[in-house]
């Protein structure tokens, strides 16, 4: 295990920053274990961080952070089930390599494939399907260590209380070291991006999520058009006709990476540019269909910098409520630079998931980080709130235990779980202590 000179650290969007008081860089379950218990000793909180990609404090470590570099390992791969373990910290971009390499996939991605593995399914990341839930939906075990440094594993079978949980758990339960996925023979996904008229899109929705394996949107607000993605699911040995090197180059990384960039500086000093700006970026994203393994279509790049916020509300409250986002925007004359993204996840029985009980459209929107985005996130908060959303973990929110407990009907139940687990806040950070409600017998000396 390496202990590394404590330096600061911040996340990709740069919204959360700290000088952890120790970092250590673990290379197995025992060395984790070794680290929370000097952790405890020493009166410190301990905090496992995975790439940096949440918006959100839920990784914060002010006491020991645990960066998950040594804990990147392939353990075991069944060609017959399906089932693979590896260990906690191994990259989505990393992964699904390795996967497409053993002729598997995962049913479903996001569509950034920066994450670790145990982050995305800490923090509920999902893709988007009528058919499909979210990342920890695939779990079918998990090894963690605990906040009195023992290790152990769970799944429906062994300790189904905490697998249930621990599923989606926003680093809270303990630090999650190895993860078994339900993967599925690799697959190919034809690709339809056509941009459509945004009142058809909303009249249509329902219509276009049924018709497609995977349907979402994106929509800059001060244009009347959707960039919209189909994709269809097909045999892995479908004949592929995957973009070309160039194409990819033009659309992927010139247009919507290094010329959008360019474009929001600009408007970043002149702000009564961004319309124009979101108008010609939506006509410069072309039509293009293609057709390629799964790996390679559901991640995009994203190299410009933003901030994001999310909530996941009832699919019959979806149009609705971006039809009263766009009277306030258009009413304020607020500039929005980034693109609203709108998905589907089916419902599924984790406590804290977003899709608990019910199937959700998320509906994330964004600012470039160079521009204010509190008051139009505000708004968000406030429209979605009330369409009855709730807040992605991983990504910006102002609510608070008292308020999540009103939206989740197991919320006390994972509480109670977390209390039992980690009762002197061990695994607790300020954003735990906002979201969660601080552990029954931590202290703010705990939790340095």
């Amino acid at each position: 295990m390496l202990d590394r000179m404590a330096a600061g650290w911040s996340n990709w969007a740069g919204t959360e920053r700290v000088t952890p008081a120790r970092v250590v860089t673990p290379a197995s379950a025992d060395e984790v274990s070794m680290a929370v218990k000097d952790a405890v000793r020493d009166g410190l909180a301990v905090k496992a961080i995975g790439s940096g990609h949440s918006f959100t404090g839920a990784a914060l470590a002010p006491g020991v952070q645990i960066r998950p570099d040594a804990l990147d390992g392939v353990v075991s791969v069944d060609h017959e089930s399906g089932l693979v373990t590896v260990e906690a910290g191994i990259p989505l971009h990393q992964l699904n390599p390795m996967l497409l390499r053993h002729g598997l996939a995962m049913e479903i991605l996001g569509d950034i494939d920066r994450q670790t593995i145990a982050g995305a399914v800490s923090t509920g990341t999902h893709g988007s399907g009528r058919s499909f839930g979210t990342t920890s939906t695939q779990l079918r075990g998990l090894e963690l260590v605990l906040a009195d440094g023992s290790v152990v594993t769970c799944s429906a079978d062994e300790r189904p209380e905490l697998f249930e949980a621990a599923r989606t758990s926003i680093g809270a339960l303990g630090v999650i070291t190895k993860v078994t996925l339900q993967c599925v023979p690799l697959y190919a996904l034809q690709v339809v991006d056509a941009p459509m008229p945004v009142e058809e899109v909303f009249e249509r929705f329902d219509e276009l999520v049924a018709a497609a394996d995977h349907f979402e949107f994106f929509w800059f607000p001060h244009t009347t058009t959707a960039l919209t993605r189909r994709f269809t699911r097909l045999p892995a040995d479908t004949e592929l006709k995957p973009l070309s090197k160039l194409g990819r180059a033009i659309d992927d990384k010139l247009v919507t990476n290094v010329a959008f960039d360019a474009l929001l500086r600009f408007g970043t000093r002149v702000p009564r540019a961004i319309p124009g700006i979101t108008k010609f970026v939506t006509k410069a994203v072309t039509a293009r269909e293609f057709t390629d393994h799964a790996p390679y279509v559901f991640a995009s790049e994203r190299n410009v910098r933003f901030k994001e916020g999310e909530y996941a509300v009832p699919p019959a409250a979806a149009v609705d409520a971006l039809r009263e986002i766009k009277r306030w925007i258009d009413k304020t004359g607020e500039k929005v630079s980034f693109p609203f993204e709108v998905r589907y996840v089916k419902a599924d029985d984790i406590p804290l998931s977003v899709a608990h009980e019910r199937d959700v459209v998320p509906i994330s929107f964004h600012q470039y980080h160079r521009m204010p985005h509190e008051t139009f996130f505000g708004a968000c908060e406030d429209v979605f709130g009330a369409a009855g959303g709730r807040p992605h973990w991983g990504k910006m929110h102002r609510l608070d235990a008292a308020a999540l407990r009103e939206i989740y009907s197991r919320f006390d139940d994972f509480v109670s779980l977390r209390d039992r687990l980690d009762p002197t806040g061990v695994f607790a950070n300020p954003y735990l202590d906002r979201v969660l409600g601080p552990a029954p017998q931590s202290t703010s000396e705990a939790r340095r």
